[in-house]
């Protein structure tokens, strides 16, 4: 090899190395940019490959019209989460003050009472005492305002920008939403194009992702309203005042994994307690383990494994694992972070793996 060849190719290996250097730096910039939105975009997704098949069937339906199907099917979409959550949200504030009242009226009642005569009597004063504070509200209201103006100030500052926050990942979630339906085979064809598979396997991926999405959704709305089922139940067995409040709260709880369905129940049993009934309080506490806690994690497993190629082991703990690596987030990333690794192996095995020659 000529000396001017091995200087071209010295050349095109520092081009290269320089290209690479450039692209992973353009990588990470895209990366720093989609990270605030990043949970956005994974829900828009996943509510894109969900909607999909009956957002194709209403374009055809309008003749070709897909902006106007995507437009609708954002509209419904935003109706089914800011109208429940606007119901939601007053229904709960009527019954609330209801159960406040009966939490109030029970908090002065004898059950109470009894609870603070069987302590040491310099400890009953001060019980009594700061019973009497918390249940005087004007007293209450008073001592709020004479909280120090910079907190505050801090506290409606940090509600304000928690409730912008989510209003900013909403917008951007039905944003994003609508250019993936509009533009999904685009984009689908551009990702075919642009990455280094085969042909097939991108759709291939993305039809796993599809898939894993759906039974993700599903089966959180499904074991939602079955927990909500079951608490309500054991609600009514357990005399718990205003059950069908508890049931919605149960309800919408079910879906903040820090919290959990099962924490309605504990609450609803330390009213019945508080009431004078050890023994209803017992029960709902057990209930709410043992029947409502359960119900999450033996149904939803079963449900997103209806929609998926994977154990009820594997699910589950990438559902526990999602939750512990990402949040609430990771209930879908978990199981799609090992359905991807799945596929991704199926296609190695089937698509590149050399084949073993067979013993003669």
């Amino acid at each position: 090899m000529d000396r001017e060849s091995i200087i071209v190719m010295e050349g095109d290996r520092r081009a290269r190395r320089f290209f690479v250097l450039l692209l992973s730096f353009a990588a990470l910039l895209v990366a720093l940019v989609l990270r605030p939105l990043a949970e956005a975009l994974l829900v828009a997704a996943a509510l894109a490959g969900v909607l999909w098949p009956p957002y194709a069937r209403l374009a055809a339906k309008l003749g070709g019209r897909r902006a106007l199907s995507a437009g609708l099917y954002v509209g419904a979409v935003a109706l089914v989460l800011v109208g429940p959550l606007v119901g939601t949200a007053t229904f709960l504030l009527r019954e609330g003050r209801e159960g406040l009242k009966f939490v109030a009226q029970i908090a002065r009642g004898e059950g109470v009472a009894r609870l603070l005569s069987r302590l040491p009597h310099p400890l009953e004063s001060l019980a009594r005492q700061a019973l009497d504070r918390v249940l005087d509200f004007d007293q209450l209201a008073a001592s709020v305002l004479r909280a120090s103006v910079g907190r505050a100030a801090s506290t409606l500052w940090g509600a304000a920008w928690a409730t912008g926050s989510m209003i900013f990942q909403s917008a951007m979630m039905l944003i994003a939403l609508y250019f993936f339906l509009v533009e999904g085979d685009e984009v689908l064809s551009w990702f075919d194009d642009a990455l280094p598979l085969r042909a097939g396997q991108t759709r291939e991926l993305f039809a796993e992702f599809k898939r894993v999405s759906l039974s993700v959704i599903v089966s959180a709305v499904i074991t939602a309203a079955a927990q909500a089922v079951a608490a309500l139940v054991g609600y009514f067995i357990g005399h718990v005042p205003h059950p069908i409040f508890f049931a919605a709260v149960t309800f919408l709880v079910a879906f903040i994994p820090a919290v959990g369905a099962a924490s309605a129940c504990l609450v609803a049993a330390a009213v019945v307690y508080l009431s004078g009934h050890p023994s209803w309080s017992l029960f709902l506490a057990l209930w709410g383990i043992f029947v409502v806690g359960l119900v999450d994690n033996i149904l939803k497993p079963l449900l997103v494994k209806a929609g998926m190629e994977m154990r009820v082991g594997v699910v589950f703990f990438s559902l526990v694992g999602g939750l512990s690596a990402f949040g609430a987030i990771g209930l879908v990333t978990g199981p799609l972070a090992v359905a991807l690794f799945l596929t991704l192996v199926r296609m190695y095995r089937r698509d590149f793996a050399a084949p073993v020659a067979e013993a003669p």
